[in-house]
């Protein structure tokens, strides 16, 4: 994405003065009632604990170039970007505490491919090197699953577009499937096809890591701080532009909003008088007890993807924070049975928990990228589907009409 950091860096230059060279460096429906939640059993771990402070973690600044609100992976990356380019008046905003995993390499678009080969690199190599710290990066290979012809062709033409941008992939037959995968039913299958460089992230390691390397380029990350408005004005040709972002402990004077705030994201466009089409919806999985034989590889098919469901949800409370859902297992069955069909051995297989909680989607499965319409200066980073880690990259795609928050 070379291409792409000498345009920030052409627009950013115009704008502001030059850098010291340190600054370089299956269809069903659902109810619409609100589901009950229930408290994640690990949350210790990453919850704060009753008794500590609730507000702000840092003072607001009362100016900033660009207010990244969101604190989960989409945002901690925009906020690591931007420090990273140089730009070390920048805030990220998140409502309670640093949240946030996947990464699979291989995507239906070569925009993407490209994304997520440069992710894999960030998050693998360039952020443990730069800051000490590790990732949670582990690289378990992943199977993508063709129980059809067409299905398959795609899968080729992938691996044709993997290999443009170094991405290592082969297409296996049912029977080099199962000498990789033991355990798997592969009489329906037509092939796969393997990446053995895709894995899995820690979503809360990573967020660390990301905005510790943020905060050491001098960029300023506050936690504990739900934003309540967006400010904004119209210019002397009749222009909409943002403001300043108000919160419970004040208010920031800024030219740039970055929405990074998932399933809030619709609210918070709210705020600023643009319209975010996203939808919540459940996204949940089941940890099972250990399969003797098992091998770490992810493996994804349409109905069947780590034994993910989806519905709506009509909406999710603002103080929703390191909690889940119930799980509705007459949903659930019917994925259970596509996965024990697919590994037989995980019918005598028993369950350890679950895991039930809200995602962001979009009517087309793409993400909301760029600039809003009806304000300048308001920009989206959100509706990524379930895996907005897999853009590292994107958030710098922002700032390529910087010039117009100024």
């Amino acid at each position: 994405m070379a291409f792409l950091g000498s345009a920030v860096w052409r627009v950013f230059s115009a704008v502001r003065p030059p850098l010291s060279p340190l600054c370089r460096t299956s269809t069903r429906s659902y109810s619409s009632k609100p589901t009950k939640e229930k408290s994640v059993p690990y949350e210790k771990t990453l919850k704060q604990e009753d008794g500590a402070s609730s507000g702000p973690t840092k003072p607001l600044p009362r100016s900033a170039d660009a207010v990244v609100i969101g604190g989960g992976s989409l945002g901690c990356q925009t906020i690591y970007h931007l420090a990273k380019m140089g730009m070390t008046n920048v805030v990220l905003l998140e409502r309670d505490r640093l949240t946030a995993g996947l990464l699979w390499q291989l995507r239906p678009s070569d925009v993407e491919v490209e994304l997520l080969a440069h992710t894999r690199n960030v998050i693998s190599k360039d952020l443990e090197e730069e800051t000490g710290l590790h990732t949670g990066w582990i690289q378990n290979g992943g199977l993508f699953i063709a129980s059809n012809k067409q299905r398959l062709d795609e899968y080729k033409r992938l691996m044709s577009l993997g290999k443009v941008y170094g991405i290592e992939s082969h297409v296996l037959s049912p029977a080099e499937t199962k000498d990789l995968y033991p355990l798997m039913n592969v009489d329906d299958l037509y092939g796969t096809l393997y990446v053995p460089k895709d894995g899995t992230m820690d979503p809360a390691g990573t967020c660390t890591t990301l905005t510790r390397a943020a905060t050491a380029r001098g960029a300023t990350v506050i936690e504990n701080c739900p934003v309540t408005g967006i400010q904004v004005r119209t210019d002397d040709i009749g222009v909409k532009r943002v403001k300043a972002v108000e919160t419970q402990h004040g208010t920031i004077e800024t030219p740039c909003v970055v929405n990074c705030a998932g399933v809030w994201a619709t609210k918070l466009g709210e705020m600023a008088g643009v319209k975010v089409p996203l939808i919540a919806m459940h996204h949940a999985y089941v940890v099972t007890e250990r399969i003797e034989g098992i091998q770490p590889v992810i493996y994804y098919q349409c109905a069947f993807y780590l034994i993910i469901y989806f519905f709506n949800i009509s909406q999710v409370s603002d103080k929703f924070s390191f909690s889940l859902f119930d799980l509705d297992w007459d949903v659930f069955m019917q994925n259970i049975e596509g996965a024990v069909n697919r590994v037989p051995a995980l019918e005598q297989t028993g369950i350890k928990s679950t895991v039930c909680g809200p995602e962001s989607f979009t009517a087309d499965h793409k993400p909301l990228m760029g600039e809003a319409p009806e304000v300048r200066g308001f920009f989206l980073g959100c509706g990524f589907n379930s895996a907005g880690k897999f853009c590292i990259n994107l958030p710098l795609l922002y700032f390529l009409f910087f010039q117009r928050c100024s």
